[in-house]
């Protein structure tokens, strides 16, 4: 039968990420008095991830919580992203650093992170122009499936150097 609407098309190439995220404990004595540190495991990755609620709502700062992870998660798949892109229109890109950052106004019902921004500082080598890189990133930006997943506004704030060939990049 074709495609229609209502109709879900079957496509073998629908892509499944799963989980496991563990915590035990009790939460009898209240919410100021139980243990926010649990697991996060995802495999078929070997390593597990020990993570808390931020500091503000009774975590460990010295753990990655969900908000860093969703920041980090925008940040790296436009930094994957980025490099397909570039890597497709033949731009050498030799060094590249984000320093991204997310809001999450208390104020805002529900809470919720409304901006991530992400900063990359991207070094490729000449003949490139500033004007391209930013292009591609653009572009990379529209591919990037973690953006499109989202409905925090991102924003992306690049930094863009040439260097010439042979020539180091700067340390970030």
């Amino acid at each position: 039968m074709p495609a229609g609407p209502g109709r879900a098309v079957p496509d073998d190439r629908v892509h499944r990420y799963g989980v496991t995220c563990s915590w035990s404990g009790s939460t009898g004595a209240g919410y100021d008095n139980y243990d926010r540190r649990h697991r996060a495991t995802a495999p078929p990755a070997a390593v597990a991830l020990d993570l808390a609620a931020d500091p503000a709502f009774g975590g460990d700062a010295g753990l990655l919580n969900p908000e860093q992870l969703l920041v980090l998660a925008a940040a790296s798949c436009q930094l994957l992203s980025f490099l397909a892109v570039a890597a497709r229109a033949r731009l050498d890109v030799v060094a590249y650093e984000d320093r991204a950052e997310a809001v999450m106004p208390e104020s805002t019902r529900p809470c919720r992170i409304t901006e991530i921004t992400l900063r990359p500082r991207i070094t490729v080598r000449a003949p490139a122009t500033e004007a391209r890189v930013h292009r591609l990133t653009e572009v990379a930006h529209r591919e990037c499936f973690i953006a499109n997943s989202i409905t925090s506004r991102v924003v992306l704030e690049p930094t863009v150097e040439v260097v010439g060939v042979g020539e180091a990049p700067p340390p970030p």
